[in-house]
């Protein structure tokens, strides 16, 4: 269920892949924040936990513009690091009926945010987006 990648990461193998379209990354968690957020979220994607963090699989590029809390960890590709991984290897440890992988990654955001204590902060650049717009004012 784990490939082992260049550099002793480990890709989590996400079940099937025809709900995996948008490409997969992993949000990890401590496990106490996972068992707090879980039952809070609209929707849970799968999730992997390793006896100390919990890896939400998001869309890849879940991260643009956001700034995860501190001791969060963000891996791209869902390719966590042994030493994010904690001491055991991730298992499987939810799965959605529907086979649709992914958490929504902004009530994840938040809800983390708000666990942790942490300013929800995140990156837009407003005049570039209406500079494009022939009916900006």
């Amino acid at each position: 269920m784990m490939r082992t990648e260049p550099g002793g990461r480990l890709r989590l193998a996400v079940p099937g892949t025809g709900g995996a379209a948008l490409g997969c990354d992993a949000v990890g968690v401590p496990e106490r924040v996972g068992y707090d957020v879980m039952p809070r979220l609209p929707r849970v994607g799968c999730v992997f936990a390793d006896g100390s963090r919990w890896w939400w699989i998001v869309p890849a590029g879940s991260d643009l513009g956001l700034q995860w809390p501190r001791g969060v960890d963000y891996a791209p590709g869902a390719a966590v690091s042994g030493a994010a991984a904690g001491p055991a290897v991730p298992r499987l440890v939810h799965r959605p009926a529907d086979g649709i992988p992914y958490t929504p990654p902004i009530p994840l955001y938040l809800l983390v945010c708000r666990r942790t204590g942490v300013e929800p902060a995140w990156s837009c650049d407003v005049a570039w987006a209406a500079g494009d717009r022939s009916d900006a004012a």
